[in-house]
């Protein structure tokens, strides 16, 4: 199991706003087990005629939830985070964008003491096939398989896991780190969750040009991972200083080039996909 399976019980926090009410019913379809939804003031509704909704983290305590995802606008998200750390759930997924990075680095730091896992902010999700999904992801791109994938990047995401189903593989677990700047996972968090990963026989990795989480993803798949990994990385064309869609997409300095990710995967022995309709090709290799 990575992270969550189809005993996951799950609370939405902020589960009445547009987005929350929304994905939460499309989680239901899916079959996650939303046990309860947060939202202050509105404690003894229901959601859907069928989960309860309560004032607070505190209060759902009584369903005993596993994880928690975080869909409220983003000046209330560290609050949000902090009550669920404070209750001890394992999971906190933050959906919402535009958190301050300040924010999220305060609640990665108070999650590790704690030994809590943080993903995202500004990620569409993770989510595990026939068994469990929490997030945005749409629910009928999946199909169960062996293919493990985690992505910096959200519509790209969809884009390669209806390119392996449509390829007939399917995928174990789909990851979305978020693609701001400061997240929680990383992609050697999620690499050493694959390796250990009965279900999982190959890997893909989704990056995109800024930062170097591609770079030292690569320097640990050469050292540490036996399984078949390959890649694809988002923004090759973007000139030096231009933000493409992502707080986190953004070369500066020489640092976070296209170039440097692929020569670093190069190094490692990943082969880099041209286009993400080519991923299910380089897995068959």
């Amino acid at each position: 199991m990575v992270l969550i399976n189809k005993n996951t019980k799950v609370i939405v926090q902020g589960i009445t706003g547009h987005q929350g009410s929304f994905h939460t019913g499309e989680m239901l379809k899916f079959g996650t087990k939303v046990v309860a939804g947060i939202a202050p003031g509105k404690g003894g509704t229901k959601f859907a005629d069928k989960v309860p909704i309560v004032n607070s983290v505190a209060e759902a305590m009584q369903f005993e939830p596993d994880a928690t995802m975080i869909s409220v606008p983003a000046p209330y998200v560290k609050d949000a985070a902090y009550e669920a750390i404070d209750n001890g759930l394992k999971i906190v997924y933050i959906l919402t964008e535009h958190v301050p990075y300040q924010d999220t680095m305060e609640i990665v730091r108070e999650a590790s003491l704690r030994g809590i896992t943080v993903l995202g902010p500004n990620g569409p999700g993770i989510t595990v096939p026939f068994e469990s999904k929490i997030g945005i992801m749409p629910n009928h791109i999946f199909k169960e398989g062996d293919v493990a994938i985690a992505s910096r990047s959200g519509t790209l995401t969809y884009e390669i896991v209806y390119a392996v189903t449509k390829a007939g593989m399917g995928e174990s677990t789909v990851i979305g780190l978020g693609g701001d700047r400061v997240v929680g996972l990383t992609f050697i968090d999620v690499l050493k969750m694959f390796e250990k990963d009965e279900k999982t026989k190959r890997i893909v990795l989704v990056g995109e040009i800024g930062g170097n989480n591609e770079e030292l993803a690569a320097d640990y798949i050469k050292k540490h991972i036996k399984k078949k990994v390959v890649a694809y990385i988002a923004g090759r064309s973007a000139p030096p200083g231009k933000r493409m869609g992502h707080a986190g997409a953004i070369i500066e300095r020489g640092v976070g080039t296209a170039e440097s990710k692929l020569k670093a995967f190069a190094e490692a022995g990943v082969k880099v996909a041209d286009y993400p309709q080519d991923i299910p090709k380089l897995l068959e290799e």
